[in-house]
C-alpha cells in the first residue's frame, strides 16, 4: 500500500509539473538551435508536429531563412508555411514595422483557429527576432496566449563541439561569470571588456565577430590570448569550423562567427 500511495503521489506531482502542451496555446515560439536539426529539444519537435502553420523569419522576399532550414527535417508537407519578412537594415522604422506586422499576421492566423509555431534561430529569448515579436504581441494583442520553447544558443553548441578538436573551454566553473554579448565595434571597448573579464574571472562569448576579426585578432595576440581562445563559425551547420583563434588568419572574413575567451582557470581543478 505504501508503494502504491508513493507511486500515486509521484504521478500527481509529475502531472502538476508538466508544462502545458501546444494544445493549450495556439501560438508557440520555438528556438531551433544554431544549425544542427538534431539539437532541437523534444518539446520543440512536439510543437512542430502539432502545428497547422509554421511561421519563420526571412530577410528578403522569397527567402527561405535559416530557422526554416534547420527545422525542415521535422516538418510535414501538409503544414502551411508562413514567411515573415524582417528586413536586415539599420534604420529603426522598418524593423519596428516588421515586428508589428509579424505580430498582426500571427494573431490573424491564430484567430482562425490554427495552431501556429514561430521558428526562432538559436534560443527564443537570446538575441532573437522572436523576442521582438513577443513584445509586439503583448502590446498589440494582449489577449492572445502564447508560450516559448527554449533552444540551444550557438555559444553553448560551440563549447560542446570544441573538445572533439582537443579544445576544452567550459563556459563557467565555480564562482566564475559568463558574459555573452556582440563583439565591440572598435579596439578600445574590446580592450576594456577583456580587462573587466580578466579582473572578474568572467568567460566571454563574443558573437557577431564577422569582419571585425582582423583587428580583434590583433588585440587577442597583444594580450597573449590567441592560443586559448576558441573561434567558431557557422556552428551546427555542415560547414562548421571550430579552431583555436591562433589558427585563424587575419585575412579570414568570417560570417556567423563567435569567440569564446577564457583568460584564467579556477585554482581547484582535477
Amino acid at each position: 500500500m505504501l508503494f502504491q500511495h508513493a507511486g500515486s503521489v509521484a504521478a500527481t506531482f509529475s502531472t502538476l509539473l508538466k508544462p502545458s502542451g501546444p494544445s493549450s496555446n495556439s501560438l508557440t515560439l520555438v528556438g531551433v538551435g544554431p544549425g544542427d536539426p538534431e539539437l532541437l529539444t523534444i518539446a520543440a519537435v512536439r510543437a512542430l508536429e502539432l502545428a497547422d502553420v509554421v511561421a519563420y523569419p526571412v530577410g528578403r522576399e522569397g527567402g527561405t531563412g535559416m530557422a526554416l532550414t534547420i527545422a525542415e527535417r521535422w516538418l510535414k508537407p501538409e503544414q502551411q508555411r508562413l514567411p515573415l519578412l524582417f528586413p536586415m537594415v539599420a534604420e529603426a522604422g522598418p524593423r519596428i514595422a516588421a515586428w508589428r506586422s509579424a505580430a498582426d499576421q500571427l494573431a490573424q492566423v491564430v484567430g482562425k483557429g490554427s495552431k501556429v509555431v514561430l521558428l526562432c534561430e538559436g534560443d527564443v529569448s537570446l538575441f532573437a527576432t522572436g523576442s521582438y515579436v513577443q513584445l509586439a504581441l503583448r502590446e498589440r494583442h494582449p489577449d492572445l496566449p502564447f508560450r516559448l520553447v527554449p533552444g540551444i544558443p550557438a555559444v553553448c553548441a560551440a563549447a560542446a563541439a570544441a573538445p572533439a578538436l582537443g579544445l576544452d573551454l567550459p563556459l563557467a566553473l565555480q564562482q566564475e561569470g559568463f558574459l555573452m554579448r556582440p563583439c565591440p565595434d572598435s579596439i578600445s571597448p574590446l580592450e576594456r571588456l577583456l580587462q573587466m573579464a580578466d579582473d572578474s574571472h568572467t568567460v566571454l562569448g563574443l558573437i557577431k565577430v564577422g569582419q571585425r576579426w582582423p583587428w580583434v585578432r590583433t588585440v587577442l595576440q597583444r594580450r597573449n590570448l590567441l592560443e586559448q581562445a576558441v573561434f567558431a563559425q557557422r556552428v551546427g551547420w555542415p560547414d562548421q569550423w571550430i579552431a583555436r583563434a591562433a589558427e585563424v588568419s587575419e585575412d579570414t572574413k568570417p560570417y556567423f562567427s563567435l569567440l569564446l575567451i577564457r583568460q584564467s582557470w579556477p585554482q581547484v581543478l582535477p
